[in-house]
């Protein structure tokens, strides 16, 4: 009486343990990616992607002749604004 199926498992069985192995893995899967993430987080002791080294800010005069260079600016303006930046003084304006 104890084997009415005899040793088979029936269609259910196959379902329920078939279920059962996907969840398992599942599992195993999500934790594995957790403790990747938690292990890999920024912020650690090293990590995983540096970034490019960065040079020294650029300095006023070198903008001002990235701008002339481009373009942005013609050599009046550029002469102008350089002697400001090195201590001159630009043309007075003034009031009427």
């Amino acid at each position: 009486m104890m084997f009415w199926y005899g040793h088979d498992v029936s269609g259910w069985g196959w379902f329920a343990m078939s279920a059962g192995m996907i969840l398992f893995w599942a599992l195993i899967i999500t934790l594995g990616a957790l403790l990747y993430r938690a292990l890999a987080r920024p912020g650690g002791s090293e990590p995983l992607v540096s970034s490019p080294p960065t040079g020294p800010a650029p300095t006023p005069e070198q903008l001002l002749a990235e701008r002339f260079a481009r373009g942005e600016i013609d050599e009046d303006e550029y002469r102008r604004r350089l002697n400001v930046l090195r201590g001159g003084y630009g043309p007075q304006l003034t009031k009427n």
